[in-house]
């Protein structure tokens, strides 16, 4: 089987960085404890580059914020779809519906990915 990846790309606050690192600390404990293999958050210091769309582009970042690649590594696409619903239903998270007020999930692009190269 090969490995399987949920990536993520979003704008944050710079304001508000120091509390997403917080909940994203949390929410890798309680995705590695339920068996995801890696999980990643990456904070853009050089989002792009010449003749080329940046992350930033991408993310649609504005005035005074950062975009914020992330993902999470699975053994399968079978587990992934195993894991998520048990972190979904994880207590660990419920304290993360104030999540709204540190980034814009409405602005989050989010996709599952197949393995095509791995190291």
């Amino acid at each position: 089987m090969e490995e399987y990846v949920d990536g993520f790309l979003l704008p944050v606050p710079k304001a508000n960085l120091a509390d997403y690192k917080k909940m994203a600390e949390q929410a890798k404990v309680v995705w590695l404890d339920h068996g995801a293999l890696d999980y990643r958050e990456c904070v853009a210091d050089e989002p792009g580059g010449e003749n080329m769309r940046s992350f930033a582009e991408a993310a649609g970042v504005k005035e005074g914020e950062t975009a914020v690649f992330a993902w999470i590594l699975y053994a399968s696409k079978a587990d992934r779809d195993r894991i998520n619903p048990l972190v979904m239903a994880d207590p660990r998270l419920a304290n993360m519906s104030g999540c709204e007020n540190v980034f814009d999930f409405k602005r989050m692009c989010w996709g599952g990915f197949t393995t095509l190269v791995s190291k």
